[in-house]
């Protein structure tokens, strides 16, 4: 069974509810389709439901019918959510005008209903831009307790087996915050180990990347990994983590037995955590092209519940990954 089928049968089992806002969209109707025909989550499409019964018709879908519909403009909830979301942003100076023309808008409304404990997670993105889908849930959905920064893991599935656990790593931050010091960066490394247990099913040995292994270079830029992985020890005692380490430290057993000799991590790394975005956005994708390496993501971590962004070019299978693995992140499996 590859991984992608492991977590859609981690999804079914699980049995949550995903809302999409974009539910008049085309490609998210169709993942829609095969999420419900396949019982990997039960579904809230957000849109006019005459209009997504028409498309559903045209599109020749079957079971789009066990969805539940929730028009945001004939919403009979519309006037409780204004109150709710008026009440979450009223230290932001939020007046109930304009709660009331915010929860029209899908996104809004998604999370709010995430807060409200309606579903169990959010998948968008298909139209709309990144800022746009966690805007909201910033303001609504929040981050968890101790973490104050948003990042995006990759599921990196390699052809060579060799490489992290039967060829399955997990790099991050590749997909969100460009401004991490250390602090952010042991969040990342904390919560991407969470990631790695809970989808990609491995147990996560985590390498803190740098230029320089166990102080084989002096520069501030070192200092914020070696002190990121301080504080990342400090959250969580039982984490298996090391740096800093160079990759090929990490990720090759003869060069890391000699580099960091002692190392838990060193030479059989599965988790990479990366010392800036730049970097692990240009890693994971030289990665996935010159490596051929599958690239399963962005997976969003940090939120208090799971609320995941598409690429505006994706596929109905990249949605209904997504929709799995944003059912297993609500597991916690």
């Amino acid at each position: 069974m590859s991984l992608l089928e492991q977590i859609k049968a981690k999804a079914q089992q699980a049995n949550k509810r995903i809302v999409l806002p974009e539910g008049e969209e085309e490609r998210t109707l169709k993942a829609a389709d095969i999420v419900l025909s396949e019982g990997i989550a039960s579904i809230v499409l957000l849109g006019n439901k005459e209009n997504i019964a028409a498309k559903a018709a045209e599109y020749g879908l079957k079971n789009i019918g066990k969805a539940e519909i929730i028009d945001p403009n004939n919403n009979p909830k519309k006037e409780f959510y204004a109150e709710m979301l008026c009440e979450i942003r009223k230290k932001k100076g939020m007046t109930m005008e304009e709660a009331r023309k915010l929860v029209v808008d899908p996104l809004y409304l998604g999370t709010l209903l995430i807060k409200n404990g309606e579903v169990d997670g959010e998948v968008a993105g298909a139209m709309n831009a990144t800022g746009d889908v966690l805007r909201p849930a910033f303001q609504i959905v929040k981050t968890l307790p101790g973490v104050s920064v948003v990042s995006g893991a990759f599921i990196m599935i390699f052809k060579d087996k060799q490489w992290g656990d039967d060829g399955v790593m997990v790099f991050a931050d590749c997909a969100a915050d460009p401004n991490t010091d250390e602090n952010k960066l042991a969040q990342i490394a904390v919560v991407t180990a969470q990631t790695a247990r809970n989808i990609a099913g491995i147990d996560p040995r985590v390498a803190m990347l740098s230029f320089s292994t166990k102080g084989s270079a002096k520069h501030e830029l070192v200092d914020k990994v070696v002190n990121a992985t301080r504080i990342a020890k400090e959250m969580d005692p039982n984490l298996m983590i090391d740096g800093e380490l160079q990759a090929d430290a990490a990720i090759v057993p003869k060069v890391g037995a000699s580099k960091a000799p002692g190392s838990p991590v060193a030479g059989k790394a599965n988790v990479l955590v990366f010392p800036s975005l730049e970097v692990g956005n240009i890693a994971y994708k030289l990665v996935q092209r010159l490596a051929g390496a599958e690239a399963i993501g962005p997976v969003m971590q940090g939120m208090a519940a799971p609320i995941n962004d598409l690429s505006r070019g994706c596929s109905v299978e990249d949605i209904v990954n997504v929709v799995a693995i944003t059912a297993c992140q609500a597991a916690g499996k």
